[in-house]
Formats: structure tokens, C-alpha cells, sequence
């Protein structure tokens, strides 16, 4: 036969085993007879099969490494979550291969193959939305995938996050008792569920709780970035946005400072509120009201959750979500 046919059909029918029972011994799992793993290693090794790290003569097939595709490496977002999924990697002996993307959708693709070229033996997926191709892709490759900080709104990946549409009502809801009726809704593409599902289902929700009606014209869309916000402003100024709901930390310094270049005072005169509390909202002046996501523990969470996943062990929810807070600081009226 051919290398390229040999399956672990063969090596289950040559063996005389169940398919089962060769996951079992290319995984390395304990719970099989010695006589059996010896006659199943000896197919794999008559038959050339190479799954993972079989190739180097493993006798677990496991690399214990896994896949990280990050947007933006450069993001404090991303990098929080990163360090959670670090700390319990190490903790589980993993390796950690930390792939950036680009928020480039055929990028993603070719580093999600790269990943999966090294025989990864997870995934830990933090890309803005999963498109059809990478879902096709997932599906296709068999390797455990969890995302971090990305919904999967089929709830076919297993995933941590928080409640994005309850964390913007909450938010919405506070600055409309603030007194503002002109609330900017400001974020990266409606195509990612957490901003065009979520996010704008909790601020549609506290709107019309409060009887004011949606105006698409107080929605933004525009790319994660500081430059953004600082242009942003303008256009917040021109529909004439007494506050603003921000879908990333950068982007709200942006619109921030971009308040502030014109000489608006904050909060008085307008008022912003974040996310993601990474670091940097502790960092600018005023301080930047946020909602509080516990970042490192999304993180840290993604990584036990693919470890269960990885191992075969028994997992009850693949869709976990955590507590967040809302952290009034300087840029809201107290």
C-alpha cells in the first residue's frame, strides 16, 4: 500500500483490534494490555502509519504541543489571554507554538495548516469570528479546537467567554441613567458574532427597555486600532453622541484622546466605556470605565478545557462562560 493510504482503519483490521483501541496506544493511554500495544506498534510499524509524532518512533504519539492563533500579538487583549493559556500549558507539560494572524481571514487559514503540519495536538483559537473555511478546516482535521474569547454561535467549538449581550445591557443601561440618550455603539466588524450578535443584542435590549429607538446612525464599524479611535471622534461629534459603548481598549483611547484633542471635557460632556480592561485602561486619564472580563482566566480556562478535550476525558459543557464586572472609573459621571 501506499503511505498515503494507510489509515487507522489498516492498522485496526491488520491487528485484529478496534479503532479504539489503536487511538489508545497511538495516544499512549495506559489503559491497554501490553501484548496488545506490542502487536499494534508492530502493524504501525510494518505498515509505515504516521500519525503525530509516530514518525520519530514515539511510542506515545503525542507531541504535547499546542496551537495558539492569535489576530494581533501586538493586542494586550489577546496577550492576557495568551498568558493564562501559557501558565496552564506549563502546568500540563504542553508546549505552546504562538501563531499570529493578522486578522487576515486566508492567513488565518495557512497558519491553522502550519499548526496542524507540526501534528499539533490542540488548538486554542482567538481569531474575531470562525468562517465557513475554518470551520471546515477544523472539522477536517479531527484536532481538538477551543476558542478563547470567540463565540461559536452554532455551539459546535467548544469555547470561553463572558456574557457580552448581558455585559452591554448592563452597560447601555448605566449610561442611559446617567442621562444620555445618544449612545454610540462602536466595534470591529458586525460580522463577528460578539459585536453584531451579542454586543448589539444587549445595547438594542437596554435601549428599548429605556424606550429609546435604535439609530443605525450611532453605529460604528472600524478596525481595532488607536488611529481608528482618534478619527473616530469626529464622526461620534458629527451625529452628536453624548456617549460611546467601545468594542476594544485601543480603540477607546483612541476615541478618548481624540475627545479630549478637541477640548471635551470627560465625563461631563462625554463618556466612554470599554470592554476588555486590559492594562491599558488603568494606564491612560482618566482612567477608562470598562466591563472587567477575567482575561487571564478565559485564558486559563480555554487550556484546561482543551486539555479534557485532548485526553478524551469527560466534559459536561464545552461552552463555558464566566462572571464579569463593570468598573466605573473616570471617563463615566458618577
Amino acid at each position: 500500500m501506499e503511505k498515503q493510504t494507510i489509515t487507522i482503519y489498516d492498522v485496526a483490521r491488520e491487528a485484529n483490534v478496534s479503532m479504539a483501541t489503536v487511538s489508545r496506544v497511538v495516544n499512549g493511554n495506559p489503559n491497554v494490555k501490553p501484548t496488545t500495544r506490542k502487536k499494534v506498534l508492530e502493524v504501525i510499524d510494518r505498515l509505515d502509519y504516521r500519525p503525530n509524532a509516530v514518525a520519530r518512533g514515539l511510542a506515545s504519539k503525542k507531541t504535547t504541543t499546542v496551537g495558539v492563533i492569535v489576530p494581533d500579538v501586538t493586542n494586550l487583549y489577546f496577550s492576557s489571554l495568551a498568558r493564562g493559556i501559557d501558565d496552564i500549558a506549563t502546568m500540563y507539560k504542553y508546549n505552546i507554538i504562538l501563531a499570529n494572524s493578522d486578522q487576515n481571514d486566508q492567513k488565518e487559514i495557512q497558519v491553522l495548516n502550519t499548526l496542524l503540519a507540526k501534528q499539533v495536538d490542540g488548538i486554542i483559537y482567538m481569531g474575531h469570528k470562525i468562517t465557513d473555511e475554518m470551520r471546515a478546516e477544523f472539522s477536517r482535521s479531527k484536532t481538538p479546537v477551543v476558542l478563547a474569547g470567540t463565540v461559536d454561535p452554532d455551539a459546535q467549538v467548544g469555547s470561553v467567554n463572558i456574557d457580552y449581550t448581558e455585559a452591554t445591557e448592563q452597560v447601555i443601561t448605566q449610561l442611559i441613567a446617567k442621562g444620555n440618550k445618544k449612545i454610540s455603539f462602536v466595534s470591529g466588524a458586525l460580522t463577528e458574532p460578539i459585536n453584531g450578535i451579542y454586543r448589539m443584542n444587549g445595547y438594542k435590549k437596554a435601549l428599548k427597555k429605556a424606550g429609546i429607538n435604535f439609530d443605525e446612525k450611532l453605529v460604528f464599524e472600524t478596525e481595532y486600532s488607536y488611529q481608528a479611535g482618534e478619527e473616530m471622534y469626529n464622526k461620534l461629534a458629527k451625529v452628536g453622541a453624548t456617549a460611546a459603548f467601545v468594542g476594544d481598549d485601543e480603540l477607546a483611547i483612541g476615541i478618548l484622546n481624540g475627545a479630549l484633542d478637541h477640548g471635551i471635557k470627560i465625563p461631563e460632556k462625554f463618556e466612554v466605556v470599554t470592554s476588555n480592561n486590559s492594562k491599558l485602561t488603568e494606564m491612560v486619564r482618566p482612567r477608562l470605565s470598562t466591563i472587567t472580563q477575567p482575561l487571564y482566566d478565559i485564558g486559563a480556562v480555554s487550556m484546561r478545557l482543551l486539555t479534557k478535550l485532548m485526553n478524551k476525558e469527560e466534559v459536561e459543557e464545552k461552552t463555558i462562560i464566566l462572571p464579569h464586572n463593570i468598573a466605573d472609573r473616570g471617563t463615566t459621571k458618577k
